[in-house]
């Protein structure tokens, strides 16, 4: 399992990144907030790309005994991507008034109110699980906020995703970090007219793909990881995502700004 680095919502992907190999920002990333859950000590470290699998073991074997603590250290060692994750998928009319550190901490309290069901629930591995967690509390906060409405539509991909947040959230969010390097007040009409653009494109794509190519390029999971969310084989993962990078790169083209 791979940590990568976190991205603002907003902020540039250059058309260049756009590869089968996986994706991210070769600009240096924004860095949310450090933060720690009090039941961390101090000699406990958190779990780190190079050591994740004996390390998660170690954890998870202290978990079946009843030692907590080993959710907080292995939560600690997800949050870079567990914020990534939040950032891009938290609907934009929340935007300012709902804060990325917030959401993970509400899902750091719902992990440690279900932790006995990580053994049941996640047959993929701990990651999988948190992520789970953190789109069901993002499910819970788009609720909160748009109120009874937002229930009765939650089955209806045209109104709502499956995290509870509107149906065009997930191509806001992927036109916002394609055109986040356009910044400068004179460039606020541009932006706007080609998101809208872009939006409309975007909706073109199949849901899988357009969800292939958001856990790869925007959450940064690995091939693997996005089969095992999709319950897809990994050969089938990577051959919807390089469709995906394609698609993407039509739509980009049909664009004049893009070519």
């Amino acid at each position: 399992m791979e940590t990568g680095q976190t991205e603002h919502r907003g902020s540039q992907v250059p058309i260049s990144t756009l590869s089968h190999q996986g994706g991210g920002s070769t600009d240096a990333p924004a860095v949310p907030p450090d933060w720690i859950f009090p039941s961390i000590v101090n000699d406990e470290l958190p779990v780190t790309p190079d050591s994740a699998t004996d390390r998660e073991q170690q954890l998870l074997e202290r978990l079946r005994e009843g030692d907590t603590r080993a959710l907080a250290t292995l939560f600690e060692g997800y949050r870079p991507r567990l914020w990534r994750i939040i950032n891009f998928r938290l609907d934009h009319r929340l935007a300012g008034r709902v804060d990325a550190e917030d959401v993970l901490q509400e899902a750091y309290l719902n992990a440690a109110q279900r932790i006995q069901h990580v053994f049941t629930d996640s047959p993929d591995g701990v990651f999988v699980w948190l992520r789970l967690i953190v789109q069901q509390t993002l499910v819970q906060i788009h609720r909160r906020y748009f109120g009874a409405k937002s229930r009765d539509v939650l089955r209806e991909r045209s109104t709502q995703n499956r995290w509870g947040g509107n149906g065009d959230s997930e191509s806001f969010s992927i036109s916002s970090q394609l055109l986040g390097h356009l910044t400068s007040p004179s460039q606020a009409t541009l932006r706007q007219e080609l998101s809208q653009q872009l939006q409309v494109a975007l909706e073109t794509m199949s849901d899988l793909d357009r969800e292939v190519l958001i856990l790869r390029h925007f959450e940064e999971l690995t091939n693997q990881e996005t089969a095992r969310v999709l319950k897809i084989s990994q050969q089938a993962a990577s051959l919807r995502y390089v469709r995906a990078l394609t698609r993407l790169k039509q739509v980009l083209a049909a664009i004049p700004e893009f070519q």
